[in-house]
């Protein structure tokens, strides 16, 4: 099957303040004539900002977290709407660190996926196991529970993109062997196809874990990897432009 247009998404995670959108400026300079997608999700507080800066490029902005309702009194969350407003495309939900230090359990994740779409935006929606469940073989079992609960009905390759990322792996250094990525990205694609048929073909299956400019390129090219969502590497335009270069 001829390889999708694949997704290179960065988290700053809470990093980042308003000295920081000079990566943002840099970011919308290089990746002209990228032949991959290219996203940003900054914190919340520069989302406006950083869509501002990247007007007129290919560069998306995007949220890391969304509250399942559109607003209500919820202190401190932040609406798939209010992303949408302030200029955003996408919002990252369900990511292992949401899931680890918040309690988040799938039906969350699933009902945050479900305000993603109402509001319009593209959602990244993030899957892993820990390090004790792979070491004990129970990665695909897992990998196919935080689907089945995660992903709502109605996913198509135009609302949702699938992230694989082995907690273990994430901010670590650690990376998993190609070998196990593509064995993974193979069992989330048969899990999609069960549900979505052969439209399952044509969602995104993005790697994160450590990616990193020296990795991309081998990752990028394995089967069933359509793209990285990059953590740590995505802070410095240098080092993101170089694992967008690597994707096709």
């Amino acid at each position: 099957m001829a390889k999708l247009r694949q997704l290179v998404a960065g988290n700053w995670k809470m990093n980042g303040t308003a000295a920081s959108l000079a990566e943002i400026d840099a970011l919308k300079a290089g990746i002209a004539g990228a032949t991959a997608d290219v996203a940003i999700c900054p914190p919340a507080t520069l989302i406006a900002q950083a869509a501002a800066r990247a007007a007129g490029s290919a560069l998306m902005i995007g949220g890391q977290d969304c509250h399942p309702k559109a607003n209500g009194a919820h202190t401190g969350d932040i609406a798939a709407e209010m992303i949408a407003d302030a200029g955003g495309k996408l919002v990252i939900v369900g990511h292992s660190e949401r899931r680890a230090d918040h309690k988040e359990p799938n039906e969350l994740v699933r009902a945050k996926a479900e305000a993603g779409w109402r509001a319009g935006l593209l959602v990244v929606l993030c899957i892993g196991e820990t390090e004790a469940e792979r070491k004990a073989g129970e990665t695909n079992a897992v990998l196919s529970k935080q689907l089945a609960g995660s992903v709502p009905e109605g996913a198509t390759a135009a609302n949702t993109v699938i992230a694989y990322e082995p907690v273990w792996a994430i901010g670590t250094g650690l990376t998993a062997s190609n070998d196990d990525i593509a064995a993974a990205h193979a069992h989330i694609r048969a899990r999609l196809a069960e549900r979505f048929g052969d439209g399952a073909k044509a969602v995104r299956i993005l790697y994160g874990g450590s990616v990193k400019p020296s990795n991309a390129g081998e990752i990028l090219k394995l089967d069933d990897v359509d793209g990285a969502l990059v953590g740590g590497a995505s802070l410095k335009a240098a080092d993101f432009l170089a694992i967008v270069a690597a994707a096709k």
